[in-house]
């Protein structure tokens, strides 16, 4: 009997598909075409303390292989999500990972006390501190010092798991992971989007509303890939992998690379039953390599001749 089942800190979740905050809506958008209650676990759209409109249109401009957004965090806030959206969340059946955003340090608290006071059906918290199209957006995740302090205020306060999701967009993405732990997280998501831009050059305009946006999808794989493995041998605790993964072997590759379990993003847009044809390959999957179990797998990618 091959178990599914894999720990990320005390989180136990029932396999390792889970779908990415901002591709999967508040899931009732996909009731219709997943089987939500398989789910290894749901993370919402980010919410903020206060409700933002977010950015202005064109909000989403598709690449050759990938997807370029500029959303700017749009959410009606915490209280409203808290009040409108996770009682239908709690009937699911799916952990939920309630992914926020603070714009300063000083948020943590109120954002924390909010989520510890309402927090049946919430089975962690993923602290986004990397969306590269807000303003300040990724401050927190390019400075070690920084993310080490938003993640100790968060961490001190808050009763739950806390994952703290990164950005691709450094010098060294083992620095920041490892500012995280030293902050108290549970665990780390690695990665959100890459910076990106598209140019209408006819009209000689950017074709994103705030001129640059984060890139998703097939194209950033190997940038995610290679971030999940220089974190796998730099900290102790969990990885959750996201970046491109849209089919079999991009699953596989990311949980060989170091990643404990992963985010399928984008691909929910183009291919909205993937996470449910993930979740039903995993054990041949696993058989192929002679495991009995995710963990059995995970970190086992062998660098030679180095």
């Amino acid at each position: 009997m091959t178990n599914l089942n894999v720990n990320i800190g005390s989180l136990m979740l029932p396999n390792p598909v889970l779908v990415a905050s901002g591709t999967f809506g508040y899931a009732r958008e996909m009731a219709g075409l997943v089987d939500l209650s398989r789910l290894g676990g749901i993370i919402p759209k980010t919410v903020t303390l206060a409700s933002r409109a977010g950015n202005p249109p064109l909000r989403t401009v598709e690449t050759s292989s990938g997807l370029l957004n500029s959303i700017g965090l749009d959410n009606d806030g915490i209280d409203e999500f808290l009040t409108d959206k996770m009682p239908y969340l709690r009937t699911l059946g799916s952990p939920i990972i309630l992914s926020v955003a603070a714009k300063s340090v000083e948020e943590c608290p109120v954002l924390a006390n909010k989520i510890n006071a309402d927090c049946s059906g919430v089975a962690a918290v993923e602290l986004n501190i990397s969306c590269p199209n807000v303003s300040g957006g990724i401050d927190f995740a390019t400075e070690p010092a920084l993310c080490e302090r938003i993640v100790t205020t968060m961490k001190e306060r808050i009763t739950l798991p806390l994952f703290v999701k990164l950005s691709p967009n450094v010098t060294s993405i083992a620095q920041i992971a490892l500012a995280a732990e030293r902050g108290g997280a549970d665990a780390i998501c690695a990665t959100n989007t890459c910076f990106g831009m598209a140019i209408d050059w006819r009209r000689q305009t950017p074709r994103l509303g705030n001129a640059y946006g984060g890139l998703s999808g097939p194209a950033i794989k190997p940038i995610a890939l290679r971030c999940v493995h220089q974190i796998y041998n730099s900290v102790k605790i969990p990885i959750i992998g996201v970046g491109g993964i849209s089919n079999e072997d991009d699953m596989m590759e990311f949980l060989v690379a170091g990643a404990s379990a992963v985010q399928i993003g984008t691909a929910n847009f183009f291919d909205p039953t993937i996470t449910m044809r993930l979740i039903d390959a995993l054990p041949k999957l696993l058989a192929e390599l002679g495991a009995k179990s995710v963990a059995e797998i995970v970190g086992s990618c062998k660098i030679v001749n180095r």
